[in-house]
């Protein structure tokens, strides 16, 4: 079972995941699901696993040059809805706290998100250097996340009915999607193409295309294990194609279900981060 769709073979160190034939039987049933079964299932799977879910995250950044930088930080996602887990609900409120802990001149900042679909999320930026909590505008969320080509959307997820999707193909492995903004002005993108795991609705790869047509940005899924039951991205990589720069997350730590007390997503715990969650 491939995973990643490319030409040729996977590179080495890619994983292809064979072992989730066996993990996930099929899931399909004898009709192909409807274009809105898919996107619902797509969007819990990439980003409502389990009632609440934590990690310890790992970053590089490649320039062009092969000159690289590192970022780690821990990641801790609360979602504020129930029933998230039947993927038969509208996508729900979430929280995200991310802190960071190294680079040391970036140590303790602390990126706080409430996501909430169908508006603007807020989000909060405490900069320890200067003891400074602010407002994010709802308009930095396609910024660069930590000067890598991950963009602050891509970590707390976008909507899905921020855009319309098209099935365009359907094959033995993916559904690939056509998916295009319904506020264009509000992104730098035209359009974007998702590859989606047919066994466990995973996006394993997006393709964007700049408002010229021509594809300028491509995410890749690199790795995934089942934890606790659950189909989870362990590696994943952003190409920006223009730059010939790339970055890689990896992720370890994973915990789902964890029970996180719902005041840690506050302003408070900005300046006062909940270290024995966080490790």
């Amino acid at each position: 079972m491939k995973l990643i769709p490319r030409a040729g073979h996977c590179r080495s160190g890619i994983v292809c995941l064979l072992f989730l034939q066996l993990c996930f039987p099929c899931q399909l049933s004898a009709a192909t699901p409807s274009l809105d079964e898919i996107i619902r299932k797509t969007e819990h799977t990439a980003y409502y696993l389990g009632s609440d879910g934590s990690a310890r995250v790992k970053m590089t950044i490649t320039d062009s040059q092969d000159r690289e930088r590192k970022r780690r930080f821990s990641i801790l996602r609360l979602d504020e809805q129930a029933g998230q887990q039947d993927l038969q609900g509208s996508s729900g409120k979430q929280k995200y706290y991310l802190h960071i802990d190294y680079p040391s001149d970036l140590k303790n900042t602390v990126l706080l998100v409430w996501k909430n679909p169908g508006g603007d999320d807020d989000r909060w930026l405490y900069l320890p250097a200067l003891d400074l909590a602010k407002r994010i505008a709802a308009s930095d969320k396609r910024t660069s996340f930590l000067g890598s080509d991950y963009l602050y959307e891509d970590i707390s997820g976008r909507a899905m009915n921020a855009d319309s999707h098209e099935l365009i193909e359907t094959t033995k492995d993916y559904y690939v999607i056509r998916n295009v903004p319904k506020q264009p002005d509000s992104v730098e993108f035209s359009e974007y193409t998702m590859w989606i795991h047919r066994q466990t609705f995973l996006p394993v790869k997006v393709e964007y295309l700049d408002k010229q047509g021509k594809k300028y940005r491509v995410y890749e899924v690199l790795g995934v294990e089942t934890l606790q039951g659950y189909p989870t991205i362990t590696r994943s990589r952003m190409q920006d194609l223009v730059s010939g720069q790339e970055s890689t997350m990896e992720f370890s730590h994973i915990k789902y279900d964890r029970g996180l007390p719902e005041d840690i997503f506050t302003e408070r715990y900005l300046r006062n981060p909940p270290n024995d969650l966080l490790r």
